[in-house]
């Protein structure tokens, strides 16, 4: 039998998570354009939101690696146990 709340909620997951990645990837290729739209003067604000965005994306990546690929898993939970 198919557990159907388990179906629907990793297809929900996965779609919040791909829209966060998406989200994130296109503020902070737009943010790296408003950077340098001034020769003169570099929007400061901008460029660090950019990075910030560019983080959450890494960030996300990595989780999900971690999360698919079993040893990963074992050795977070290992150093996640360790510190807490």
């Amino acid at each position: 039998m198919i557990d159907w709340f388990g179906f629907v909620t990793v297809g929900l997951t996965t779609l919040v998570g791909a829209g966060f990645v998406v989200t994130m990837y296109a503020l902070g290729v737009r943010f790296t354009a408003v950077s340098g739209d001034d020769d003169s003067r570099r929007n400061q604000a901008a460029k660090w939101g950019s990075y910030i965005c560019f983080g959450f994306c890494v960030l996300a990546v990595l989780a999900g690696i971690i999360l698919i690929v079993p040893a990963l898993s074992k050795a977070a939970e290992t150093v996640i146990g360790n510190i807490f």
